[in-house]
């Protein structure tokens, strides 16, 4: 046992790694086995953990997408490599109904989902997380690039120390609860390339795997082809209209257009570029026009995760900054809460293509802590 003087163990107890036991959630690729290969070969009881997710033959056939068949036996691959045990849990009703079903839901109500954030949500950080306390670990560990960090009130999120891979924008609705039990062990690399050779030190066969680019169910990353078979007829024609309420031509699915889209609109021979500006999904409308009719600069947020250290409608109006897309940096904002999850977010600079079904993460401006963050909706 550990005497008083001795210091807390890299995942933050007061015992032998030995002692401490750590389910890492497993997806197969370079990240995650990099997480379970440290922690084992730090002394920590590991247990590896990788879900699956939806159909298994046809995931096999599927490259670039985490938790297909391949990722399964990397996954397995590196547990056996680093001598600890490694279960495969099916999810696949979980995820249907948790993440799937809404995001073509979402999708077919003219929104832009983000079902990567959901998953996190209702899948990992919740069943999963469940599943962890069911195997008496002492935290589930993952190979997100985020930083977990305590400060006076407790643990705290915070970007990664590499921006170019920080998922801050996909995890802000990590709960406190949550957040006392979940480590990040690599948020504080510089770079990916340091994650890589970490894998090579540890003799890792996924050292120099590609990363995955696509949603895992949305193949080749044609969101449209995925929802005209989960909702057979959602690709219904109708008219695309000038916001001046003249017809401009014909297309043949809602589904197929995104806000602040431009290319490939069916509408060639007009003077002045036009862009998706609204999908009127009831009238099965594509609504376009000028660019500035993208511009925006108030936007209705709801189910609201606050990570603040006080309550969020403790005041009238926060002044962070936000993300409203994952690919843009935070741009400065005010928030004004109308209820403990409910809030109009004002961006002091207008943002173009905000759009419906996309999540707006708050920042503690100047810094690289998450207060929290919600979804973006029509009002």
């Amino acid at each position: 046992m550990l005497d008083d003087t001795t210091k807390l163990n890299s995942l933050g107890f007061a015992k032998p790694p030995s002692e401490t036991r750590v389910v890492v959630a497993m997806s197969g690729g370079v990240d995650s086995s990099v997480v379970a290969a440290q922690l084992a070969e730090e002394g920590y009881d590991v247990v590896g953990v990788t879900l699956q997710l939806y159909d298994h033959g046809a995931a096999l056939a599927k490259k670039g997408a985490c938790c297909a068949g391949i990722d399964i036996h990397d996954a397995r691959r590196v547990a056996e490599e680093m001598g600890f045990p490694h279960y495969v849990l099916d999810y696949e009703n979980i995820f249907q109904e948790a993440v799937i079903d809404e995001f073509a839901d979402s999708y077919l109500a003219g929104a832009t989902p983000v079902p990567c954030i959901r998953c996190n949500e209702r899948v990992k950080f919740k069943d999963l997380l469940q599943t962890a306390k069911d195997l008496e670990a002492d935290c589930m560990a993952t190979g997100h690039y985020i930083q977990r960090k305590m400060g006076p009130n407790g643990p705290e999120l915070h970007c990664a120390a590499d921006a170019s891979r920080d998922q801050s924008y996909f995890l802000f609705s990590t709960t406190p609860e949550q957040l006392e039990y979940l480590r990040f062990p690599l948020g504080h690399l510089p770079s990916k390339a340091e994650t890589r050779k970490l894998a090579q030190k540890y003799g890792l066969a996924v050292a120099d795997k590609p990363d995955s680019q696509d949603i895992c169910f949305v193949p080749n990353g044609n969101y449209a082809s995925v929802i005209e078979k989960l909702r057979p007829g959602a690709a219904e024609p109708g008219q695309i209209v000038h916001a001046d309420g003249r017809v401009l031509g014909e297309h043949n699915g809602v589904i197929h257009y995104t806000i602040g889209q431009r290319r490939g609109l069916g509408i060639g021979g007009l003077s002045e570029p036009l862009y998706v500006v609204r999908l009127d999904v009831d009238a099965k409308q594509v609504i376009v026009g000028p660019k500035e009719l993208l511009s925006t600069r108030t936007i209705p947020v709801r189910e609201i995760n606050w990570l603040g250290d006080t309550p969020f409608t403790s005041q009238p109006e926060w002044h962070v900054s936000v993300k409203v897309r994952s690919t843009r940096p935070p741009r400065e904002a005010i928030i004004r809460p109308l209820t403990d999850t409910t809030a109009e977010v004002e961006l002091l600079t207008a943002e173009e293509g905000v759009s419906p079904g996309q999540a707006c993460v708050f920042y503690e401006t100047g810094g690289s802590r998450i207060l929290g963050g919600g979804w973006i909706w029509k009002g």
